[in-house]
């Protein structure tokens, strides 16, 4: 009678917020039953609570038809937007009095930068931001006689360019508007973007042409200057079932989607097809409209993992 009550112990934690266990094989001679499950050893089954699948960070979606994208992969760097570069000079050849801004202040459009002492009407007249931006460059110092050089840059960051390297085997495949996603290649920063533009003309030093993304830079994320790996949509597929790539977890030698009932979760085995890193195609294993975990499904993994170990103590 103690190992059966120590039993059902294992089988309910605490406050009923996770217990795992196998589900009862569906009845063949009912026709709703059909289709629902595959049936596998590896359908464990995990209750894990509204409140602590939030904490975790659960995500919760309906699998149905998708898009698997086809891409190839392409390097190059974060650059200013060249069309939203000024450079600022003097309008009269004169002698600079004041500067009142240095490199790396945020300007307003018309905020005066410096001020200078014109050489033929000894006026002194400002020198004004031509755009809102960040002041780039600063070449203006107090008491220096100043012509028809440029005396700083201010450089709007709100948008930047993405230069990306475009080698010959690629070159067939990369149009203008096609798709395309950035990632930083040091960091976590990632955007959307399409192929803004393709030079006509090659480099003899690398070999390649270039391929332009513009993305937009409000946050500040993107840095001028850094590398950056980007995947351009060559092609596109639709499936009729798919669902989120970080859905799909391996469990012994099966792939496995957590699909969801209330706070009940089930390992359903999967077999998969096509995939391109964020969605991957569906073959068997589940129907269109089944709510599955397509975030953090890792969580669910763990405890039905947890509470086989403690089956077997």
């Amino acid at each position: 009678m103690k190992q059966v009550l120590a039993l059902i112990l294992m089988l309910t934690t605490v406050g009923g917020l996770v217990s795992c266990g196998r589900p009862t094989p569906p009845d063949p001679a009912d026709p709703h039953a059909q289709g629902a499950h595959v049936e596998s050893p590896l359908e464990a089954t995990a209750r894990i609570s509204v409140q602590a699948a939030q904490a975790a960070g659960m995500q919760i979606e309906a699998a149905g038809p998708a898009i698997i994208r086809e891409s190839v992969t392409l390097y190059g760097a974060v650059v200013p937007n060249a069309e939203r570069v000024r450079n600022v000079s003097a309008r009269y050849a004169g002698v600079v009095r004041t500067v009142h801004k240095q490199t790396g202040d945020i300007v307003r459009a018309g905020e005066t930068l410096a001020t200078v002492e014109s050489n033929d009407s000894l006026q002194i007249y400002p020198v004004n931001a031509p755009i809102a931006g960040v002041v780039t460059l600063r070449n203006a110092n107090v008491g220096e006689a100043v012509e028809a050089q440029s005396l700083f840059t201010v450089t709007d960051l709100s948008t930047v360019w993405v230069e990306l390297s475009l080698f010959s085997n690629a070159t067939a495949q990369v149009r203008m508007g096609q798709r395309v996603r950035v990632d930083a290649v040091n960091g976590p920063t990632s955007g959307v973007g399409e192929i803004a533009w393709i030079s006509a003309l090659g480099s003899a030093a690398t070999q390649s042409k270039t391929a332009r993304v513009v993305l937009d830079n409000r946050d500040r994320l993107w840095i001028p200057g850094l590398y950056v790996a980007a995947d351009v949509t060559v092609a596109e597929s639709q499936v009729a079932l798919g669902v989120q790539s970080a859905a799909i977890q391996r469990m012994g030698s099966e792939r496995v989607v957590f699909v969801a009932d209330a706070d009940t979760y089930v390992a359903r085995r999967v077999s998969l097809g096509r995939s391109d890193g964020d969605t991957t195609e569906v073959i068997d294993g589940m129907r269109p409209g089944e709510r599955y975990v397509s975030a953090n499904s890792f969580v669910v993994k763990a405890e039905i993992e947890k509470a086989g170990t403690e089956h077997t103590d």
